[in-house]
């Protein structure tokens, strides 16, 4: 049996939960959230949205990782073009990334939120921002990397 399709459905399905939550979360919900909303507002509604925005970029990256080593697998290592190289790289980078804004800053928001802490909250969220402002250009590059990448080679 044929897994290519599956592990490619499961590998775009996770790429689009993170890369386009990370550009609605920066890119739209962002800039009306800062307009619109005092700090303690804005600031907890950050954690709220980031509490269940961040199970799914877990499940996301797990799936992202288990299928592309899956289909390096299957097409094996030597096999493998090297924008598919490019792609575990890069890929790699976000998640240590997201792993250390999950571990580092979100948990600081959270605290700070808690503890009505708003000057602590809004340097937490601000180094979130920066990291998801990486992440997100990473992840583009990562799509163009994709997209491009065999047409590139030739």
């Amino acid at each position: 049996m044929n897994l290519m399709p599956l592990l490619m459905f499961l590998h775009l399905v996770a790429v689009v939960v993170w890369v386009g939550g990370m550009f609605f979360a920066y890119l739209c919900l962002r800039p009306v959230a800062a307009a619109l909303l005092p700090p303690p507002q804005r600031l907890t509604l950050w954690a709220g949205v980031l509490g269940r925005f961040f199970p799914w970029v877990w499940l996301a990256v797990a799936l992202i990782l288990t299928s592309g080593l899956s289909m390096i697998e299957v097409i094996g290592w030597r096999g493998a073009p090297l924008h598919w190289h490019l792609m575990l790289t890069i890929g790699v980078v976000m998640m240590m990334i997201f792993a250390h804004l999950y571990f580092a800053p979100y948990r600081r928001l959270g605290r700070a939120v808690a503890a009505a802490d708003w000057p602590g909250a809004a340097s937490a969220l601000n180094q979130i921002r920066k990291m998801v402002a990486i992440n997100l250009a990473l992840g583009v590059t990562t799509i163009a990397v994709a997209s491009l990448g065999a047409y590139l080679a030739h």
